[in-house]
Order: structure tokens, then sequence, then C-alpha cells
């Protein structure tokens, strides 16, 4: 991020907005703290994954390949097949899949997008998916049947991808701990590259 700033200042660009980037990145490793003390929490939610063979997550815009980041490490260290998907996107595909057996996990950032976010969430519950929403401590998002919501701390919109995966990769890590696999050596995975 700093040497984005430092490559848009040698390039002629002015520091508009550069001085809030950089008071939110000191802020930063506080946010991180008030996301990780969330870990007996997304514990105990891990319980709803360990027996499910599917799992669903949500993003839009910028919080999609926080989605995918977070389908890919449910499936590499807890075996469950897990797909993300653009949360716009919704109705091209893996609706038809959400039931009560598909746990449906969505990241809801406090950005232009949450109102569309929310109506998508809607679309979800409708089918009888079981949501878990990691939400914007600011946004008005109520738990109910079948809709658990995690309150992540605020954070900005250009910082909040960082913010939004540990969370993601707790979940993973303790569902694969209840399924009694090995988090430290995925099967049929390779931590480092070895051959071409």
């Amino acid at each position: 991020m700093l040497l984005t700033l430092a490559l848009r200042r040698m390039r002629g660009g002015d520091d508009a907005g550069e001085a809030e980037v950089v008071r939110d990145l000191r802020a930063l490793p506080g946010l991180v703290t008030k996301a990780l003390a969330m870990d007996s929490e997304i514990e105990r939610l891990s319980e709803a994954f360990a027996d499910k063979h599917n799992a669903l997550f949500l993003g839009r815009g910028t919080q999609f390949p926080i989605a995918l980041e977070g389908a890919l490490k449910l499936k590499e260290i807890s075996y469950i097949h897990a797909e993300a998907y653009p949360a716009g996107e919704l109705k091209h595909g893996p609706l038809a899949l959400v039931d009560a057996d598909m746990p449906v996990v969505a990241v809801a950032p406090n950005d232009e997008l949450i109102e569309k976010l929310k109506s998508n969430l809607q679309e979800v519950r409708a089918r009888g998916g079981e949501l878990f929403v990691f939400a914007d401590e600011n946004i008005s998002l109520e738990e109910s049947e079948g809709v658990r919501v995690l309150r992540m701390p605020h954070v900005s919109e250009l910082l909040a991808p960082i913010l939004y995966t540990l969370p993601l990769q707790l979940l993973s890590y303790h569902v694969a701990v209840l399924k009694g696999t090995d988090v430290d050596q995925p099967r049929n995975l390779a931590k480092s590259v070895t051959v071409e």
C-alpha cells in the first residue's frame, strides 16, 4: 500500500487521501488484534461445518477474492468441497444448490455494495440456506433463525480485504481440527515446489 502511494507520487500524482490511508494503516494492527480475538466465537461456529460436505462463500467487489480465499482454505485443510461466488451473480448457478445442508458464508464490510449484498442474503435464506455473515459492526444486520452474524471491527474499504481474510482462515482451521485432519500437512498438497 505504501509502495503504491510512493509510486503515485513519483509519477506526478497528488497526495490527496494519502494521510488518510497512512492513518488507516497505522490502525490496522489494532484491528487485526480485534479480529483475532474472535477466535473462540469462530471455533464455536466451526461446529456447524464439521459434518457438511459442501459450503458456499459469497463476496461482492473487492471481497469476492476474499471469499475465494475462504473457500480455498476450507477445501485444502478440511476436505469439504467449498466454492466461492460473486454474490451479485448468485442467481446464475449456485443458488440452485442452496439448502439447509450447505452453509453459506458471506463477507459483509460496510461499503457501497452492502445493501445489494443484503438482498443476496435474503435470497439464500428464502431457499433454506444457513447463513454465516462476517459483518462490519456498523451495518444493520440482525441475527435470526438460520442467520449467524459475527461482528467485525470497522475498517476502511481499502483495508477490508486484509482484515476479512483472517476470520475465514480461522474458520477453516477450526473446522479442520474438529474433523481431525492434519492442518500442517494437507493431503495431496506440497508446501513448496520440489518438482517441475
